[in-house]
Protein backbone atom coordinates (compact mmCIF):
# COMPACT_ATOMS: atom_id res chain seq x y z
CA UNK A 1 0.00 0.00 0.00
CA UNK A 2 2.54 2.51 0.88
CA UNK A 3 4.83 1.57 -2.03
CA UNK A 4 1.51 2.23 -4.21
CA UNK A 5 0.69 5.46 -2.66
CA UNK A 6 4.41 6.81 -3.37
CA UNK A 7 4.08 5.72 -6.78
CA UNK A 8 0.81 7.55 -7.09
CA UNK A 9 2.59 11.02 -5.71
CA UNK A 10 5.04 10.85 -7.71
CA UNK A 11 3.11 10.14 -11.04
CA UNK A 12 0.73 13.30 -10.00
CA UNK A 13 3.71 15.35 -9.23
CA UNK A 14 5.43 14.50 -12.65
CA UNK A 15 2.47 15.45 -14.45
CA UNK A 16 2.20 18.73 -12.53
CA UNK A 17 5.53 20.04 -13.75
CA UNK A 18 4.64 19.26 -17.04
CA UNK A 19 1.76 21.47 -16.72
CA UNK A 20 3.29 23.98 -14.72
CA UNK A 21 6.43 24.24 -17.30
CA UNK A 22 3.62 25.09 -19.94
CA UNK A 23 1.66 27.88 -17.67
CA UNK A 24 5.18 29.62 -16.37
CA UNK A 25 5.99 29.94 -20.05
CA UNK A 26 3.06 31.72 -21.02
CA UNK A 27 3.28 34.10 -17.57
CA UNK A 28 5.92 33.92 -14.90
CA UNK A 29 9.65 32.62 -15.75
CA UNK A 30 12.33 31.71 -13.45
CA UNK A 31 15.42 34.37 -12.93
CA UNK A 32 12.32 37.12 -13.78
CA UNK A 33 15.08 39.84 -12.27
CA UNK A 34 18.08 38.97 -13.61
CA UNK A 35 18.84 41.99 -15.77
CA UNK A 36 16.54 44.50 -14.53
CA UNK A 37 16.96 43.96 -10.47
CA UNK A 38 19.68 41.09 -10.19
CA UNK A 39 20.03 41.55 -6.45
CA UNK A 40 16.17 41.25 -6.03
CA UNK A 41 16.07 37.92 -4.21
CA UNK A 42 19.36 38.68 -2.12
CA UNK A 43 17.47 41.31 -0.46
CA UNK A 44 14.46 39.76 0.12
CA UNK A 45 15.86 36.88 1.71
CA UNK A 46 18.39 38.92 3.90
CA UNK A 47 15.30 40.71 5.01
CA UNK A 48 13.53 37.89 6.13
CA UNK A 49 16.39 36.34 7.64
CA UNK A 50 17.01 39.69 9.77
CA UNK A 51 13.88 39.81 10.92
CA UNK A 52 13.46 36.25 11.69
CA UNK A 53 16.73 36.48 13.95
CA UNK A 54 15.12 38.72 16.01
CA UNK A 55 11.43 37.04 16.03
CA UNK A 56 11.25 33.69 15.22
CA UNK A 57 7.68 33.86 15.05
CA UNK A 58 7.99 35.61 11.55
CA UNK A 59 8.83 32.21 9.04
CA UNK A 60 4.88 31.18 10.29
CA UNK A 61 4.00 35.02 10.14
CA UNK A 62 4.82 35.11 6.00
CA UNK A 63 3.78 31.76 5.58
CA UNK A 64 0.45 32.51 6.72
CA UNK A 65 1.08 35.68 4.86
CA UNK A 66 0.98 34.73 1.27
CA UNK A 67 -1.73 31.61 1.82
CA UNK A 68 -4.52 34.10 2.56
CA UNK A 69 -2.75 36.73 -0.28
CA UNK A 70 -3.15 34.07 -2.88
CA UNK A 71 -6.36 32.73 -1.96
CA UNK A 72 -8.38 36.27 -2.30
CA UNK A 73 -7.99 37.79 -5.81
CA UNK A 74 -4.93 35.28 -6.37
CA UNK A 75 -1.22 36.00 -5.97
CA UNK A 76 -1.23 39.69 -6.72
CA UNK A 77 -0.79 41.49 -2.74
CA UNK A 78 -4.25 42.67 -2.52
CA UNK A 79 -3.57 41.46 0.84
CA UNK A 80 -1.12 44.94 1.69
CA UNK A 81 -3.81 47.30 0.61
CA UNK A 82 -4.50 49.27 3.63
CA UNK A 83 -8.25 51.09 3.56
CA UNK A 84 -11.57 50.82 4.72
CA UNK A 85 -13.08 47.92 3.44
CA UNK A 86 -10.22 46.22 1.97
CA UNK A 87 -9.10 42.17 2.71
CA UNK A 88 -7.06 43.53 5.83
CA UNK A 89 -10.43 44.80 7.44
CA UNK A 90 -12.17 40.96 7.32
CA UNK A 91 -11.86 39.73 10.73
CA UNK A 92 -9.77 36.58 9.23
CA UNK A 93 -7.26 38.52 8.10
CA UNK A 94 -6.79 41.27 11.12
CA UNK A 95 -4.41 38.68 12.71
CA UNK A 96 -2.40 38.17 9.84
CA UNK A 97 1.03 39.27 10.42
CA UNK A 98 4.56 39.91 8.80
CA UNK A 99 3.11 42.86 6.51
CA UNK A 100 6.32 44.88 8.09
CA UNK A 101 9.23 42.70 6.34
CA UNK A 102 7.25 42.88 2.87
CA UNK A 103 7.31 46.70 3.46
CA UNK A 104 11.33 46.65 4.58
CA UNK A 105 11.65 44.29 1.36
CA UNK A 106 10.36 46.59 -0.52
CA UNK A 107 11.72 49.86 0.25
CA UNK A 108 15.41 48.88 0.43
CA UNK A 109 14.05 47.58 -3.53
CA UNK A 110 12.87 50.68 -4.68
CA UNK A 111 16.31 52.02 -3.78
CA UNK A 112 17.87 50.01 -5.87
CA UNK A 113 15.58 48.80 -8.88
CA UNK A 114 12.71 51.66 -8.39
CA UNK A 115 9.42 50.49 -9.90
CA UNK A 116 10.71 46.89 -10.70
CA UNK A 117 9.93 44.56 -8.23
CA UNK A 118 5.91 43.95 -7.38
CA UNK A 119 4.80 43.48 -3.80
CA UNK A 120 3.60 40.07 -5.14
CA UNK A 121 6.64 38.90 -5.65
CA UNK A 122 8.01 39.76 -2.61
CA UNK A 123 5.60 37.85 -0.80
CA UNK A 124 5.84 34.37 -2.59
CA UNK A 125 9.85 34.95 -2.49
CA UNK A 126 9.63 35.80 1.06
CA UNK A 127 7.79 32.84 2.23
CA UNK A 128 9.56 30.60 0.16
CA UNK A 129 12.47 32.15 1.96
CA UNK A 130 10.77 32.00 5.47
CA UNK A 131 10.23 27.62 5.12
CA UNK A 132 14.35 27.37 4.26
CA UNK A 133 15.02 29.46 6.97
CA UNK A 134 12.78 27.49 9.59
CA UNK A 135 14.54 24.41 8.23
CA UNK A 136 12.55 23.28 5.53
CA UNK A 137 13.50 23.33 1.48
CA UNK A 138 15.19 25.34 -0.64
CA UNK A 139 13.13 25.40 -4.10
CA UNK A 140 12.98 27.86 -7.14
CA UNK A 141 9.42 29.63 -7.90
CA UNK A 142 9.40 31.65 -11.06
CA UNK A 143 8.65 35.67 -10.55
CA UNK A 144 6.41 38.50 -12.82
CA UNK A 145 3.75 38.51 -10.92
CA UNK A 146 1.87 42.23 -10.76
CA UNK A 147 0.37 43.56 -8.32
CA UNK A 148 -3.81 43.70 -8.09
CA UNK A 149 -5.31 47.48 -7.70
CA UNK A 150 -8.69 45.79 -6.37
CA UNK A 151 -9.14 44.83 -2.54
CA UNK A 152 -12.14 44.43 -0.71
CA UNK A 153 -12.97 42.56 2.43
CA UNK A 154 -16.38 40.54 0.92
CA UNK A 155 -14.03 38.80 -1.27
CA UNK A 156 -12.22 37.32 2.17
CA UNK A 157 -14.98 35.28 3.57
CA UNK A 158 -15.77 32.99 0.64
CA UNK A 159 -12.43 32.64 -0.15
CA UNK A 160 -9.87 31.47 2.81
CA UNK A 161 -10.16 28.10 4.84
CA UNK A 162 -12.15 28.39 8.01
CA UNK A 163 -10.42 26.04 10.93
CA UNK A 164 -14.43 24.07 11.43
CA UNK A 165 -14.24 23.45 7.41
CA UNK A 166 -15.51 19.56 6.97
CA UNK A 167 -12.94 17.49 4.41
CA UNK A 168 -15.66 18.14 1.32
CA UNK A 169 -15.97 22.12 1.96
CA UNK A 170 -11.96 22.13 1.68
CA UNK A 171 -11.57 19.96 -0.95
CA UNK A 172 -14.19 22.42 -2.80
CA UNK A 173 -12.39 25.25 -2.08
CA UNK A 174 -9.01 24.01 -2.97
CA UNK A 175 -9.93 22.71 -6.11
CA UNK A 176 -11.81 26.56 -6.93
CA UNK A 177 -8.04 27.41 -6.76
CA UNK A 178 -6.91 24.91 -9.54
CA UNK A 179 -5.22 22.85 -6.38
CA UNK A 180 -5.81 18.96 -5.57
CA UNK A 181 -6.45 16.77 -2.84
CA UNK A 182 -2.77 16.35 -2.76
CA UNK A 183 -2.11 19.90 -2.65
CA UNK A 184 -4.47 20.41 0.00
CA UNK A 185 -2.33 17.33 2.46
CA UNK A 186 0.64 18.80 1.42
CA UNK A 187 0.26 22.64 2.12
CA UNK A 188 -1.90 21.73 5.38
CA UNK A 189 1.23 21.16 6.28
CA UNK A 190 2.65 24.87 6.86
CA UNK A 191 0.24 24.42 9.90
CA UNK A 192 3.76 22.65 11.30
CA UNK A 193 5.29 26.22 12.34
CA UNK A 194 3.18 29.29 13.36
CA UNK A 195 0.36 30.15 16.07
CA UNK A 196 -3.17 30.15 16.43
CA UNK A 197 -5.85 32.22 18.33
CA UNK A 198 -7.29 29.96 21.56
CA UNK A 199 -10.70 31.35 19.24
CA UNK A 200 -9.71 29.74 16.46
CA UNK A 201 -10.24 26.32 17.62
CA UNK A 202 -12.73 27.14 20.60
CA UNK A 203 -15.53 24.95 18.86
CA UNK A 204 -13.68 21.69 20.08
CA UNK A 205 -14.39 22.87 23.53
CA UNK A 206 -17.81 23.44 25.41
CA UNK A 207 -18.42 25.04 28.71
CA UNK A 208 -20.10 23.30 31.73
CA UNK A 209 -22.62 25.24 34.35
CA UNK A 210 -19.43 26.52 35.97
CA UNK A 211 -18.20 28.26 33.25
CA UNK A 212 -15.37 25.52 32.96
CA UNK A 213 -14.30 24.20 29.55
CA UNK A 214 -14.90 20.50 28.63
CA UNK A 215 -13.65 18.68 25.44
CA UNK A 216 -16.45 18.30 23.31
CA UNK A 217 -14.25 16.98 19.95
CA UNK A 218 -13.62 13.33 20.90
CA UNK A 219 -10.97 12.87 18.12
CA UNK A 220 -8.48 15.18 20.06
CA UNK A 221 -6.05 13.41 22.05
CA UNK A 222 -7.36 13.76 25.73
CA UNK A 223 -3.77 15.02 27.27
CA UNK A 224 -3.52 17.08 24.20
CA UNK A 225 -6.90 18.87 25.01
CA UNK A 226 -5.91 19.24 28.55
CA UNK A 227 -2.83 21.12 27.52
CA UNK A 228 -5.14 23.39 25.70
CA UNK A 229 -7.90 24.17 27.84
CA UNK A 230 -4.57 25.07 30.43
CA UNK A 231 -3.38 27.59 27.94
CA UNK A 232 -6.64 29.20 26.62
CA UNK A 233 -9.12 28.68 29.13
CA UNK A 234 -12.74 30.49 29.51
CA UNK A 235 -12.55 33.89 29.50
CA UNK A 236 -8.95 34.06 27.80
CA UNK A 237 -8.13 37.05 26.37
CA UNK A 238 -8.60 37.32 22.76
CA UNK A 239 -4.54 38.24 22.30
CA UNK A 240 -3.79 34.52 23.71
CA UNK A 241 -1.74 32.37 20.82
CA UNK A 242 -0.88 28.55 20.90
CA UNK A 243 1.75 26.59 18.84
CA UNK A 244 -0.05 25.20 15.87
CA UNK A 245 3.02 22.80 16.55
CA UNK A 246 2.98 21.21 20.07
CA UNK A 247 6.08 19.59 19.27
CA UNK A 248 8.49 21.50 17.27
CA UNK A 249 7.21 24.98 16.88
CA UNK A 250 9.60 26.91 15.21
CA UNK A 251 10.72 24.74 12.66
CA UNK A 252 9.65 23.57 9.61
CA UNK A 253 9.39 19.54 9.32
CA UNK A 254 6.92 16.71 9.13
CA UNK A 255 6.21 16.81 13.04
CA UNK A 256 2.30 18.03 12.16
CA UNK A 257 1.58 14.92 9.70
CA UNK A 258 3.44 12.69 13.10
CA UNK A 259 1.17 15.10 15.12
CA UNK A 260 -2.07 14.17 13.41
CA UNK A 261 -1.55 10.38 13.59
CA UNK A 262 -1.76 10.93 17.26
CA UNK A 263 -4.80 12.66 17.00
CA UNK A 264 -2.83 16.51 17.56
CA UNK A 265 -4.43 18.40 15.11
CA UNK A 266 -4.77 21.93 16.45
CA UNK A 267 -8.18 22.64 13.98
CA UNK A 268 -10.60 20.87 13.14
CA UNK A 269 -9.81 21.20 9.40
CA UNK A 270 -6.41 19.68 10.20
CA UNK A 271 -8.02 16.59 12.24
CA UNK A 272 -10.42 16.02 9.27
CA UNK A 273 -7.35 14.78 6.93
CA UNK A 274 -7.24 11.06 8.61
CA UNK A 275 -10.80 10.64 8.94
CA UNK A 276 -10.95 10.27 4.94
CA UNK A 277 -9.36 6.88 3.72
CA UNK A 278 -7.73 8.82 0.67
CA UNK A 279 -6.23 11.90 2.73
CA UNK A 280 -4.85 9.27 6.06
CA UNK A 281 -2.88 7.53 2.85
CA UNK A 282 -0.80 10.71 2.48
CA UNK A 283 -0.57 12.18 6.02
CA UNK A 284 1.31 8.59 6.73
CA UNK A 285 3.33 9.19 4.14
CA UNK A 286 4.40 12.48 4.89
CA UNK A 287 4.40 11.23 8.41
CA UNK A 288 7.16 8.41 7.47
CA UNK A 289 9.24 10.46 5.13
CA UNK A 290 10.43 14.11 5.27
CA UNK A 291 11.78 13.87 2.22
CA UNK A 292 8.82 13.03 0.55
CA UNK A 293 6.81 16.07 2.58
CA UNK A 294 9.86 18.35 1.31
CA UNK A 295 9.41 17.06 -2.39
CA UNK A 296 6.09 17.79 -2.75
CA UNK A 297 5.93 20.77 -0.50
CA UNK A 298 8.11 22.13 -3.12
CA UNK A 299 5.75 21.34 -6.31
CA UNK A 300 2.66 22.15 -4.06
CA UNK A 301 3.72 25.66 -3.04
CA UNK A 302 4.59 26.70 -6.85
CA UNK A 303 1.08 25.52 -7.59
CA UNK A 304 -0.08 28.07 -4.77
CA UNK A 305 2.24 31.10 -5.81
CA UNK A 306 0.66 30.71 -8.94
CA UNK A 307 -2.60 31.03 -7.92
CA UNK A 308 -4.72 33.82 -10.22
CA UNK A 309 -1.12 35.42 -10.92
CA UNK A 310 -1.55 38.64 -12.92
CA UNK A 311 1.02 39.19 -15.24
CA UNK A 312 1.93 41.06 -18.29
CA UNK A 313 0.15 44.09 -19.05
CA UNK A 314 -2.50 43.58 -15.95
CA UNK A 315 -2.41 45.27 -12.77
CA UNK A 316 1.01 47.51 -11.86
CA UNK A 317 4.30 47.72 -10.15
CA UNK A 318 2.92 49.39 -6.68
CA UNK A 319 5.74 51.94 -5.23
CA UNK A 320 4.59 51.16 -1.99
CA UNK A 321 2.80 47.96 -1.21
CA UNK A 322 -0.25 49.95 0.94
CA UNK A 323 -1.63 51.34 -1.94
CA UNK A 324 -1.95 51.60 -5.50
CA UNK A 325 -0.12 54.08 -7.50
CA UNK A 326 -3.01 56.09 -8.97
Amino acid sequence: MEKRTRTLSVAISSLFMFSFVCFVKGSLSFNFYAASCPSAELIIRDTVSSFSSTDPSIPGKLLRLVFHDCFVEGCDASLMLQGNNTEQSDPGNRSVGGFSVIDSAKRVLEKFCPGTVSCADIIAMAARDAVEIAGGPRIMIPTGRRDGMVSLASNVRPNIVDTSFSMDEMVQLFASKGLSLLDLVVLSGAHTIGTAHCSSFRDRFEEDSRGKLMLADKTLDSDYAKVLMEECPSGVQPSVKVNNDPQTSLVFDNMYYQNLLAHKGLFQSDSVLISNDSTRILVEDFANDQDLFFQNWAQSFLKLTSVGVKSGDVGEIRISCASTNA
